[in-house]
């Protein structure tokens, strides 16, 4: 459409032109002069000015709406995201509120600041949203499809036909010049010459008038549309830095408090492992010469302090797994007490027959030790002050020590076999 409007324009200069060369061959014969000339030139230079507000114009509403699409988008998406972002803030809420953690409140307390910043953030979100509808989209719709662009555009095609029709007629007068020239003087053709010149200024003077109004109609709009496109992307800009910047000082503050709440909780996990240390020197110091086990921490430490320190007190005394100092089983003689009194003296006590569960696996390194696996179920015959247990398991008799074992006052017969 632009293109075949372009060729119209350039063929109705050469027409013009055209005219022009004809009224100029007969300047000199009575018939027109020199300010026909001038007119159809000034009248030339009207119609490309108009012709170049027509497209400065139309690009300009072009961008407006553009503008206005634009911003529509960016206000579907950006009311997505704060629906996206406000529930992420009830979450975190939530959580923080609920404080479910067991050990310490510095993550609850994380959440809830993070959730009342991730409010305000959205809560700006809302704002940048509603200022670009309201300060940028609706201004420009309102201008795209308003009233004085419109009218302008009138004014133009009216002016432009009108244009069409005064060369169209300055063609006639060409005509009939011609035919007053070879006619001698022919009266009925002087008349008609003289009313077709007539009709023709009227219509240059009727062109002209329309032809200013429109220009200056344009010229409104185009000026219009410059000013008030530039304000709204002023106001766009200022609304996004405004926006971003209230987001900025929010970050600042959530990160502020985080690291506040980090720092904390780091003194005092230190503080909780210094104070572990030295209750672990005093139960190490407080055991038995023998390697008997300290006793657990106090029961009135804080929840966290006493976690670590009961972890490192089962770090100090390994499970029976670890230890590799074990004893070697009881002898013959002093399984049978032969020499008990001169050994161990009661080194052998009898407890009865009982049952117990594997907890550690151990395999034999001699005949007469027992294998045992995790799970297993042991009868257990006897068990000797020195760190060792006689019983059987899956038909097979041994040695084996008593730690590796847990005590079962009721065992299903199938775990027996």
């Amino acid at each position: 459409m632009e293109a075949i409007r372009k060729q119209a324009t350039k063929i109705i200069d050469q027409v013009a032109k055209q005219q022009q060369a004809v009224l100029k061959q007969f300047s000199g014969g009575g018939y027109g002069g020199p300010d026909n000339v001038l007119t159809d030139e000034s009248e030339l230079q009207q119609h490309q000015k108009l012709e170049k507000l027509y497209i400065s114009t139309r690009a300009g509403k072009h961008f407006q709406r553009d503008i206005v699409r634009g911003v529509e988008g960016f206000i579907v998406t950006g009311s997505k995201q704060v629906e996206i972002g406000t529930k992420l803030s009830e979450d975190s809420r939530k959580y923080g509120v609920e404080n479910t953690c067991t050990s310490g409140s510095t993550l609850s307390k994380a959440a809830l600041s993070f959730a009342r910043a991730r409010a305000q953030m959205e809560k700006e979100r809302g704002n940048l949203l509603k200022a670009l509808g309201t300060k940028v989209g609706e201004p420009l719709r309102a201008m795209v499809m308003g009233a004085p662009l419109e009218d302008a555009r009138h004014l133009a095609q009216r002016y432009e036909r009108m244009r069409m029709e005064a060369e169209a007629q300055a063609i006639e007068v060409s005509k009939r010049q011609i035919k007053a020239r070879e006619s001698m003087g022919n009266p009925d053709n002087v008349l008609k010459l003289e009313a077709a010149e007539a009709k023709l200024h009227e219509l240059k003077s009727n062109t002209a008038i329309l032809g200013k109004e429109a220009v200056s109609a344009m010229a409104a709009v185009e000026g219009q549309q410059q000013r008030l496109t530039l304000q709204r992307i002023i106001a766009m800009v200022e609304s996004e830095r405004s926006y971003h910047q209230s987001v900025l000082q929010i970050l600042d503050q959530i990160e502020s408090e985080n690291c506040m709440t980090w720092k904390k909780k780091l003194d005092h996990d230190s503080a909780c492992k210094t104070q572990c240390m030295l209750l672990e020197e005093t139960w190490l110091l407080s055991a038995d010469l023998d390697g008997s086990e300290a006793q657990p921490p106090p029961g009135n430490l804080p929840p966290e302090l006493r976690m670590l320190a009961e972890r490192q007190r089962i770090e100090a005394f390994p499970s029976p797994t670890a230890n590799n100092a074990m004893p070697p089983p009881p002898s013959y003689d002093e399984v049978n007490n032969v020499f008990a009194s001169q050994t161990y003296g009661e080194s052998t006590g009898s407890m009865g027959y009982f049952l117990g569960e594997v907890m550690h696996s151990f395999q034999a390194e001699s005949d007469v030790e027992l294998n045992l696996s995790v799970g297993d179920h042991v009868v257990i015959r006897k068990v000797s002050n020195s760190g060792w247990a006689e019983g059987e398991c899956r038909g097979k008799a041994g040695w084996f020590p008593v730690g590796y074992i847990e005590r079962r006052e009721r065992v299903l017969a199938s775990k027996l076999v």
